[in-house]
């Protein structure tokens, strides 16, 4: 099944100053988010392969979108997120079956690699409900300055019989981080933590 899309919402973030301190180079957030019908919108239905499919189909389109919003290459991106808000017809069960089985093969394709899990959140909600999304360091968790979120949210999404689905990337960490964790010069990058 392909995913029936009303509209794809780029955001683009850019920080250049943190309590009054200038953020050189600045640091850069990107979100790209579909707005999908839900199949199963009002109904119990065990088998949700749809669902893992549509997931698998937007996790290379959202993150090709949200790399391409930065001007970057995916290899230079630096952390990843994923998230998914339902209208009151679905689930949250809809939204673990788009982010979990099949979404992070593609989001990874486009980026070159990425080690980490993808931090990811799902909710239900109505037209214009917040939706955030977790970030964290592509290759190594324990990379604390990376530890973030973009908040996102499409005033006329999702309908109660849509799904909001989002990836956001960045291409560094928080603005000014000073709380200590793994510094990007000591990545490893081969167990997803170190």
């Amino acid at each position: 099944m392909s995913a029936s899309i009303r509209k794809i919402v780029t955001f683009v973030e850019e920080v250049r100053s943190e309590m009054g301190r200038p953020v050189d180079p600045p640091t850069r957030r990107a979100a790209a988010v579909a707005v999908i019908e839900n199949p199963f919108a009002g109904l119990y239905v065990e088998d949700l392969a749809d669902l893992v499919a549509i997931g698998e189909e937007l996790g290379g389109l959202l993150t090709e979108r949200a790399v391409a919003a930065l001007g970057i290459t995916g290899d230079r991106v630096q952390s990843y997120g994923k998230a998914a808000l339902v209208g009151e017809n679905g689930e949250l069960e809809h939204a673990a079956a788009i982010l979990h089985p099949k979404m992070g093969t593609p989001v990874r394709a486009a980026l070159g690699g990425g080690a980490a899990l993808i931090p990811s959140s799902k909710k239900r909600g109505g037209p214009g409900a917040v939706l955030d999304i977790p970030l964290g360091h592509k290759d190594a968790a324990f990379v604390r300055s990376h530890f973030d979120g973009m908040e996102v949210r499409v005033n006329d999404a999702p309908r109660a019989n849509e799904i909001l689905v989002a990836i956001a990337i960045t291409d560094s960490g928080r603005p000014l981080p000073r709380v200590g964790g793994l510094a990007i010069a000591d990545i490893k990058g081969q167990d997803g933590l170190r």
